[in-house]
């Protein structure tokens, strides 16, 4: 049984040194992912009430990637931010690099490949009393880079998602759902929106299960 075991050690020690075996990337990271307490208790402290009605919206209404620094838009900065080994040219585009989108836990190696994700939807803000926010408010959303509101993730997955909360649609790897819940819910407290009774409870249970 030692003989088997040490063989089977020294295999795995040879195909690791081939570097057959890759580690996971680290998952990205989120600015200000607040800790479970904290989550708890900005959640507690959410407005419940039914969800508003998408009468009037339009992504115009929330100006996105806008100029953040130099030539860089926010796209460029958080995948900058999100990716491993980028490079970027003069007008500040990713032509090389990785990105490890923790949603899916797939990796890509084209920008072209990877959507910067809203954490809490354009659409469900606005139904969650972003409509009544002046534009200039909603812009500042839209390119949040403080709270943990933007993310590198895999494009279709990011375009499967649409405009759900947490009680229709949550990442695909279970692994990455404490960090999801604590963070739509310190996007939301922080910014003033309600959420739904159902939505309140597909965060309670991922805190409670995942976390």
């Amino acid at each position: 049984m030692r003989r088997t075991l040490r063989r089977l050690s020294l295999v795995l020690a040879g195909v690791l040194a081939a570097g057959l075996i890759v580690a996971a990337p680290a998952d990205a990271a989120l600015p200000n992912v607040p800790s479970l307490a904290t989550a708890k208790s900005e959640l507690a402290g959410l407005t419940v009430a039914a969800e508003g009605s998408t009468s009037g919206y339009s992504r115009d209404l929330f100006p996105h990637w806008i100029t953040q620094s130099g030539a860089c838009d926010t796209r460029e900065t958080v995948l900058k931010r999100d990716g491993s080994g980028v490079v970027t040219n003069s007008s500040c585009a990713a032509t090389s690099g990785s990105w490890y989108s923790p949603y899916d836990g797939a990796t890509w190696t084209a920008a072209s490949d990877v959507d910067i994700d809203h954490m809490v939807p354009l659409a469900e803000a606005w139904k969650s009393g972003a409509s009544a926010w002046t534009t200039a408010k909603r812009q500042q959303f839209a390119n949040d880079l403080t709270r943990p509101q933007l993310i590198a993730v895999t494009d279709n997955v990011n375009q499967s998602k649409g405009d759900q909360d947490p009680s229709t649609w949550q990442p695909s790897r279970t692994a990455y759902r404490c960090t999801y819940a604590k963070a739509w819910i310190h996007v939301k407290a922080y910014w003033g929106l309600k959420l739904q009774s159902a939505e309140k409870t597909a965060l309670t249970g991922m805190l409670n299960s995942y976390c």
